[in-house]
């Protein structure tokens, strides 16, 4: 039986025409290509099934940057399929590897064994006068935000049902550990690598200059509400998927059971990437 390629592009040009050329490489193997241009985020208004992977797919190549990555582990979905980044994007904090070495990390990949790094995913679920209306995962965050003439957002916080606090704040991020370099970072959240177990916790602009940051077990299970309904409030998951909530909404948010596999490579280091992302300089001592 053929093995199956699963390949996300970017919708973009050069991407496009680079993915056509690597199809062109990999049937010329004897494989067999699935094909997905990645999807645009979306507002969703109901519960209701999506397209996912075939579940026989060897492993995932995504050309393009990290919104393309997002949305590549969303067509995957609980799928434990192994996956690869090739940098087209700006930022790539998700990419293992760059567009100029595309067919010879493919090789590699396709003719030896390879090492995958299992990342954690969020789950989330959205109850509404005690009847779940959604269920979704996140694999960088979950934002729940005020829309731009909307009043401070008020959001009760409970963990492991202990009573956190209510933000006041511009909105709520819950990240995971790799999230941890995206919206979390620019709201003034800290970097964690990617293997540490835990859950972040960054408001938006707090109107509390006390509510920092917050990193809890990743065992936890997160519970939100909004205390008062205020108009235009989204939750969002990677940027992928929105959902209006209301004040009679709650939202659970723990640590999904499905990982997302990573393929890494050999030498690549994470400090690394991170520095080169970040632009850090300085000399080593």
């Amino acid at each position: 039986m053929k093995k199956e390629i699963g390949l996300v592009v970017k919708n973009e040009a050069t991407a496009l025409e680079r993915a056509d050329h690597f199809e062109q490489w990999l049937t010329g193997r004897g494989l067999s290509v699935v094909r997905r241009q990645s999807s645009m985020p979306a507002v969703k208004q109901a519960r209701g099934s999506r397209g996912c992977s075939p579940a026989s797919l060897f492993c995932v190549f995504v050309l393009g940057g990290d919104g393309t990555f997002l949305s590549a582990v969303r067509w995957i979905g609980d799928q434990q399929t192994p996956i690869i980044g090739v940098k087209f994007g700006e930022v790539g904090f998700l990419a293992e590897t760059t567009e100029d070495r595309l067919c010879e990390v493919a090789e590699a990949i396709l003719d030896h064994p390879f090492t995958v790094r299992p990342q954690m995913r969020l789950e989330v679920q959205i109850f509404r006068q005690g009847r779940e209306i959604a269920q979704e995962c996140a694999f960088n965050d979950v934002v729940i935000n005020k829309g731009a003439l909307a009043r401070l957002a008020r959001i009760r916080t409970h963990i492991d049902d202990q009573f956190l606090t209510e933000y006041r704040a511009d909105g709520l991020i819950i990240a995971t550990p790799t999230g941890s370099t995206a919206y979390s970072l620019a709201a003034g959240g800290p970097i964690i690598h990617p293997t540490v177990p835990g859950i972040l916790i960054t408001p938006i602009c707090p109107f509390t200059l006390t509510n920092r940051p917050l990193m809890v077990p990743d065992a936890v299970t997160i519970t939100v509400q909004l205390v008062e309904d205020t108009s235009d409030i989204m939750l969002t998951c990677d940027g992928q998927v929105g959902i209006r909530i209301h004040q009679e909404d709650t939202i659970t948010i723990c640590k999904s059971p499905s990982p997302v596999q990573m393929i890494t490579l050999p030498h690549q280091n994470y400090f690394d990437v991170l520095k080169a992302k970040l632009k850090w300089s300085g000399s080593r001592v």
